[in-house]
């Protein structure tokens, strides 16, 4: 549950990097920002969103091998497992760093 929650947070910092405000301007929010900054802070939401995603599908990798090692006969199901929830990983990335960069 400790590490669900470390994941939710680190996923949603990146998402304080996106775009401020989805339906107006950048200068009529908050005045008249540079807008390089705020290129930049959506290149960093962007890197932290696939910090994010090559740090769980990391994990999901190493918990795989780990139980495969202990169990082989149960190889395919962890694969299968283990496809599926890095799937559902590179998903939220895409997400995120479409938020970032496009919006």
């Amino acid at each position: 549950m400790a590490r669900f929650l470390f994941a939710l947070v680190f996923v949603m910092g990146g998402f304080l990097f996106c775009s401020p405000s989805f339906g107006q301007e950048l200068g009529a929010i908050l005045g008249q920002v540079d807008e390089n900054a705020f290129r930049m802070y959506r290149a960093i939401g962007a890197g932290i969103a696939v910090i994010g995603a090559g740090y769980g599908i990391g994990k999901i990798g190493a918990a795989a091998c780990e139980s495969i090692a202990r169990q082989p006969e149960v190889a395919g199901k962890v694969q299968t497992a283990g496809i599926i929830f890095a799937a559902l990983i590179e998903g939220a990335a895409f997400v995120g760093i479409f938020l970032c960069l496009i919006l």
